[in-house]
């Protein structure tokens, strides 16, 4: 990967991670949860939200060693036992972090659009390494918040989608998901390390159909 398009992923992807994680504190204190913002982490400042290895390490290393480019930030504090229907908000409070990408990677491909077919750029220079800065970052932009909202609605935690996943499993079910629940981070690495090609076919459509928008 060229290094100009590795350090627009990479800083393309800290700013949709912490900004995809403020808006689950952000919902959780609109449904009755002031926990996140009695911990300082309802702000853009993204100081409190960084986490040293999962937000700036990890994606760095993928990014300048041709790897999946994955991150996190530190999870915003929640406590379901402030909110008014704590097994419903809590769903909503997980849907927020995925549903902010998508509304981020809707603006930023609009954006992108306008930008290129103002003549800020060419489509073939996206992967040439050639085409107009501004254009590249709100192109990648809108790819980043994409990748990170269809991944984050994979039912396996910690993830988002495994909070659908839990509200709508049988509740038999709900012992042995409990214990499954502590390893699903070994689950999501091995995917995305091992795996790589399965989540590149999953979200290889969504790529395809939002770069035919820009372009189009």
């Amino acid at each position: 990967m060229p290094l100009r398009e590795a350090l627009i992923l990479f800083g393309c992807l800290v700013v949709a991670v912490l900004l995809h994680e403020i808006s689950h504190g952000v919902a959780a204190y609109a449904l009755g949860d002031d926990t996140a913002k009695r911990a300082g982490r309802l702000t853009l400042n993204p100081v409190p939200h960084i986490d040293p290895f999962g937000s700036l390490v990890l994606p760095a290393m993928g990014a300048l060693a041709g790897l999946p480019i994955i991150g996190y930030a530190k999870p915003v504090p929640v406590d379901p036992r402030r909110m008014r229907k704590p097994r419903r908000d809590m769903l909503l409070v997980s849907l927020a972090g995925p549903a902010s990408n998508m509304v981020l990677m809707a603006i930023a491909a609009v954006a992108a659009k306008w930008l290129l077919h103002s003549g800020r750029g060419l489509a073939s220079a996206f992967h040439q390494g050639g085409g107009d800065l501004l254009v590249e970052i709100v192109f990648y932009f809108a790819v980043v918040n994409l990748m990170l909202g269809l991944f984050n609605l994979l039912p396996i935690p910690p993830l988002d989608g495994s909070a659908i996943f839990e509200r709508f499993v049988p509740e038999s079910w709900l012992p042995l998901w409990y214990r499954f629940r502590p390893y699903g981070i070994l689950v999501v690495f091995l995917l995305v390390f091992m795996v790589p090609g399965l989540i590149t076919r999953i979200v290889s459509p969504f790529y395809d159909a939002l770069y035919d928008f820009v372009v189009g």
